[in-house]
């Protein structure tokens, strides 16, 4: 399995008041585009293609019964 990294450079630095503007905009969206932004903006900064994101390494995890 490929390693994605943070791209750290996707991004800029902004000030609050840019900040505040974009979160007005953001608000006015429905739920279903504001995920679909985040899926995009997640896809940059991690820099894999948007409509195909890595699959989860299942072998990290491991699932127990809590009743004994």
């Amino acid at each position: 399995m490929s390693s994605f990294r943070l791209n750290r450079s996707a991004f800029k630095a902004q000030t609050a008041k840019q900040a505040e503007d974009h979160s007005h905009f953001y608000k006015s969206l429905s739920l279903q585009e504001r995920l679909r932004i985040a899926a995009y903006l997640i896809s940059m900064a991690y820099n894999y293609p948007e409509n195909n994101p890595p699959k989860l390494d299942k072998s990290k995890f491991k699932a127990s019964s809590r009743m004994a």
